[in-house]
């Protein structure tokens, strides 16, 4: 799939912009704090119906404005459609000129795989990061997942807010039984779906990062998990039930998952360098993408936000030769020069395509 066309109104420093992208690659380019970003986190927005960077939607709307329009126009093998968002006192989402009533049915409409600077988190930070990579991924290809995830963190909550009134007013233990059998429920059923996808980028990122390497680096993922089936979670919560009530929540569960990434049997994010964790994460954002072509027989959009710097030449290279087949909006300072490759130039300049 791809998108021919993207229309900016008021976002973030765009007053108003047209741009008609290529169906291959396309290179926005221009000096920092000039609105490239700004480009992705609207297509960003299109896809998931929300930003990357904030949590405030007042933020993307341009100061002295009181409401934006986002308007992406995409092609895939079997059909055409649009999104348009608008947020002013309240947001408003059309899928082809018809109104969605939750974020789910956006879902699935315009697919796409990200890679940002701050991405690097993903293996540098806790495992919040990388359950967050995971849930967007499983998210945008299964809605059921995203409807159980959104059970369990609320059944999550009120297991919480119960262990705390036990704690603190001396409410009945017995009560705990009816959130343990419903956490344990959607718990193995989310573990189900992250297990499925984790195996199938661990069957992709291999091959990939060879190919990145010249086959110098080996890479390995491994899943964690304490919720891997109903009963044993369900054993697990109420061995732990004393010490939960103690600390006032749910100490082990779905919500705790995590996944590390290997480099020549040495964690990365710990133990590997700079180029490597940059590298290794560029794998994984190859491996979903091509994940998601298995599952809808086409390739998403690729977003990469300044995803030149540290990486050298070859690498470089070796990165562009595995991502031929999908459209690609790159963004950076300095203008890239590619042989043999049909490809757009945008220069942004103060919120204008030069």
């Amino acid at each position: 799939m791809y998108i021919n066309k993207l229309k900016l109104q008021n976002f973030r420093n765009y007053e108003e912009i047209e741009i008609e992208f290529n169906k291959n690659i396309n290179i926005i380019y221009g000096d920092n704090a000039q609105g490239k970003t700004n480009i992705l986190e609207s297509i960003f927005l299109s896809s998931f119906g929300k930003s990357f960077r904030t949590s405030k939607e007042k933020e993307l709307i341009k100061f002295g404005q009181n409401r934006l329009i986002v308007e992406t126009e995409y092609e895939k093998k079997d059909r055409s459609g649009k999104v348009k968002i608008e947020i002013c006192d309240k947001k408003q989402i059309l899928v082809n000129g018809i109104k969605i009533k939750k974020l789910s049915e956006l879902l699935g409409n315009v697919h796409i795989v990200i890679f940002t600077p701050d991405d690097i988190n993903i293996l540098k930070e806790g495992p919040a990061e990388r359950r967050k990579f995971l849930d967007m991924m499983i998210g945008q290809l299964r809605p059921n997942y995203v409807y159980n995830l959104n059970l369990y963190l609320k059944t999550l909550d009120q297991r919480n807010n119960y262990l705390k009134q036990i704690k603190e007013e001396n409410k009945s233990q017995e009560l705990l039984d009816i959130w343990d059998e419903k956490l344990a429920e959607y718990g193995e059923i989310i573990y189900k779906y992250r297990k499925e996808y984790i195996e199938k980028i661990i069957e992709k990122i291999k091959n990939i990062h060879k190919k990145i390497t010249n086959e110098n680096e080996k890479i390995e993922i491994e899943y964690f998990s304490n919720c891997n089936n109903k009963s044993d979670y369900l054993n697990l919560l109420k061995e732990r039930r004393k010490l939960d009530i103690i600390k006032g929540f749910t100490t082990k569960g779905i919500h705790r998952d995590d996944f590390l990434i290997y480099i020549n049997e040495k964690e990365v994010g710990s133990f590997g360098s700079q180029g490597q964790n940059r590298t290794a994460i560029l794998s994984l954002k190859l491996a979903e993408l091509n994940v998601i072509y298995d599952e809808i027989g086409e390739y998403p959009i690729l977003l990469l936000d300044d995803f030149m710097s540290e990486l050298d030449k070859n690498r470089k290279n070796n990165f562009l030769e595995n991502i031929e087949n999908a459209q690609v909006i790159i963004t950076g300072t300095e203008k890239i020069d590619l042989k043999n490759v049909d490809y757009k130039l945008f220069h942004i300049k103060e919120g204008k395509v030069v």
